[in-house]
């Protein structure tokens, strides 16, 4: 695999001619939505299959799979066309292999909203599926919707496991403080909660839990250590999963790069793993600063790494860029969240040079809004943050990458993992 960095005067002709690859596999591999204005700065993912098969009257992805000995799944995590096509045709060129070099787990997370075909599109990429539909509110009861059965029932289809989100958190992302501690600190109140909670469990089929612990700190751990004991020794019982996401709010102060000082040993050995994500939401208050940051990563994952097995732990990445107008004022300015897709139409829109910061290892460009002026910046990820991440995973032996969220489909994110490694399946697919 190779990712090209588009530089001034580039085209998708010259590009493709100088990877020795054909301008039809790159703008279908890269999903180009308009190829020939590409921005200076802008990723491209060059991919290198080890055996192609030219499809042929009559053939069908069942007996292309059978004549491999593949699986219909890898077909479809090779070739993602085909999921959005629907079907295959005679004279197409489809992947049947990449020379991989390692495994590794995969933790999405969506809402129930998501397109289906987004869905079906991600879910051969997956190893676990975060399903964010209940809420916890008074007196130990949840609230949900039953959209989730389908995405379930997806997700087994595809041999991913799905988990149950249980928190606190609004629709909107907003936490209920009064409420965490409410359940916290009752166990009257736990035991009620975890009933509905095994309850959800079985009746809609879910494998495991995962608890959202987007506010552990120093002061509160101990609770969080009794709260998620005593929910896991449940659930074990029953022969389900425990996962905790853990958000570490890692930021950089003075140039230093801190987070919760948390001792998590007593809390990891209590669940089967644990993803440490930041949750980003349709809006920061921030000031601009890199979407993620693969240095701070670095740093903490340093220091817990003394306390936690490393095969035990996802590491989180959001799939999206804030859009800042500047000056930021502290209290007053609020950045909007886009898509990658809609970073890169924005890019293309006002004709912007996409700078990279290599400390983060993430992309950034600023513009000027025609309508009254103003200056932007936005921050965003893209395919050199991926692999970056992946790149420090492998070399801390890390089990996996969490995403958040996998509600847009961003086909770089899956062209630097799966061209590279095979994706762990803890149970069957089809």
């Amino acid at each position: 695999m190779d990712i090209y960095v588009v530089q001034p005067g580039d085209t998708i002709d010259t590009i493709a001619n100088s990877y020795g690859v054909s301008v039809d596999k790159l703008i279908q591999d890269n999903e180009l939505t308009d190829p020939d204005q590409l921005v200076p700065g802008e990723t491209i993912v060059i991919v290198y299959p080890s055996q192609t098969y030219t499809v042929q009257e009559g053939d069908t992805l069942e007996t292309i799979a059978a004549s491999y000995n593949v699986s219909i799944t890898e077909l479809l995590r090779n070739n993602p066309a085909i999921t959005e096509n629907s079907s295959i045709y005679p004279g197409e060129v489809i992947t049947i292999s990449y020379n991989r070099t390692g495994n590794i787990a995969t933790h999405g997370y969506t809402n129930t909203f998501i397109d289906r075909k987004i869905l079906r599109k991600t879910l051969p990429y997956l190893t676990y599926l975060t399903i964010f539909n209940y809420r916890t509110i008074k007196n130990g009861d949840i609230m949900g919707s039953e959209e989730d059965i389908d995405i379930i029932q997806l997700a087994k289809d595809y041999g991913v496991i799905p988990l149950m989100l249980i928190t606190t958190l609004s629709v909107q992302g907003e936490v209920d403080i009064e409420l965490t501690y409410e359940v916290l600190i009752n166990e009257e109140l736990q035991n009620r909660l975890f009933d509905n909670v095994l309850h959800i469990v079985k009746e809609r089929g879910y494998y495991g839990v995962n608890i959202s612990a987007q506010f552990i700190n120093a002061e509160n751990q101990s609770l969080f250590n009794v709260y998620t004991k005593n929910l896991s020794d449940r659930l074990r019982q029953e022969g389900y999963l425990t996962v905790i996401t853990i958000n570490p709010r890692i930021e950089t102060v003075n140039n230093d790069v801190t987070f919760e000082n948390i001792d998590y040993t007593i809390i990891m050995g209590k669940v089967d793993s644990a993803l440490f994500l930041q949750y980003k939401w349709g809006y920061s208050f921030g000031p601009p600063s890199p979407v993620s940051s693969i240095a701070n990563m670095n740093v903490f994952f340093n220091y817990i790494l003394h306390q936690v097995p490393p095969e035990k732990i996802f590491v989180g990445i959001p799939t999206l860029g804030y859009d800042w107008e500047l000056p930021y004022v502290p209290g007053f300015s609020r950045a909007s969240a886009l898509t990658i897709e809609s970073v890169m139409r924005l890019a293309r829109v006002v004709g912007a040079i996409i700078q990279f910061d290599e400390r983060s290892q993430t992309p950034y460009f600023r513009y000027e809004n025609m309508g009254d002026n103003a200056q932007h910046e936005v921050w965003f990820v893209n395919a050199l943050t991926f692999n970056s991440l992946i790149n420090m995973l492998k070399e801390k032996g890390i089990l996996g990458s969490g995403i958040w969220n996998i509600m847009t489909y961003f086909t770089q994110l899956w062209l630097v993992i799966n061209s590279q490694y095979e994706i762990i399946k803890l149970i069957p697919e089809f």
